[in-house]
């Protein structure tokens, strides 16, 4: 069985919908790529208590954990004290990253607040990274990382070498535009019967042009199963009447 990643996305602004994530994408299309598939995502508070108890869930349930945002230099980034506590250790001075942002700053710029950023978990190791000189930190299974995405990305980057992986997640898509999902809801829920260590999944579009119709889709890390349930998928569409078109619908 493949490890299994999840997410925890920290902010308020993402909850108020000041800011829309744009992460969540990203990490699921790169870690399906690895073999380490996104199977659980949550979208918290900047809330001590809430933080803490999410962290130590979660890293006790899956292979991975990532987090977004709340490490930056303000008064409500606590995420890097929260996940200290949630390893049971206490926040540090890591000589090495403050040097380096001093280095980069100037001593007399090198603020309390951006000194703020050099204290990471006892134990932890900083994520450098291209985009940013305030680094993010791994410790345990836990990935901390920064919610700009740029800067998550380029963390992720530099943590990819070292992340948990296993058979890469593939997937196929038919779609028509002459059917819909009530027309073939019992033959896909045959096949995944048939298929279940597959997610296969039904999604209803409609396009810019007013077209309506339906994509079906079968995903997971056993090529051959995929390869399969694609065939099963085409010829249901066929047999209920539709023209199956491989690929997602055109917008």
């Amino acid at each position: 069985m493949n490890p299994t990643s999840a997410l925890i996305v920290i902010g308020n602004e993402i909850l108020s919908g000041r800011t829309q994530d744009a992460n969540i994408r990203f990490l699921a299309q790169r870690l399906g790529e690895l073999g380490a598939p996104l199977r659980e995502v949550r979208i918290i508070p900047d809330i001590r208590e809430t933080i803490i108890t999410t962290v130590t869930e979660m890293k006790a349930r899956f292979g991975q954990v990532f987090t977004t945002g709340g490490i930056g230099p303000t008064h409500d980034d606590i995420t890097a004290a929260c996940i200290a506590e949630a390893f049971g250790t206490t926040l540090e001075l890591h000589q090495d990253t403050a040097a380096r942002m001093e280095a980069h700053y100037g001593v007399d710029q090198f603020s309390e607040a951006r000194h703020r950023m050099a204290m990471l978990p006892k134990g932890a190791t900083p994520i450098i990274n291209k985009a940013s000189v305030a680094p993010g930190f791994t410790i345990g299974n836990v990935h901390v990382m920064a919610g700009v995405p740029s800067i998550m990305q380029s963390m992720y980057e530099a943590v990819e070498p070292d992340l948990l992986r296993g058979s890469p997640i593939t997937s196929r898509t038919w779609h028509t535009t002459t059917l819909f999902e009530s027309m073939i809801a019992a033959p896909l829920e045959a096949v995944q019967n048939r298929f279940p260590d597959l997610d296969i999944g039904s999604y209803p579009f409609m396009r810019a042009d007013g077209r309506r119709g339906v994509a079906l889709v079968a995903k997971g890390a056993n090529a051959d199963h995929v390869a399969a349930a694609s065939e099963e998928i085409r010829s249901l569409i066929v047999t209920a009447g539709g023209d199956p078109i491989e690929g997602e619908s055109p917008v």
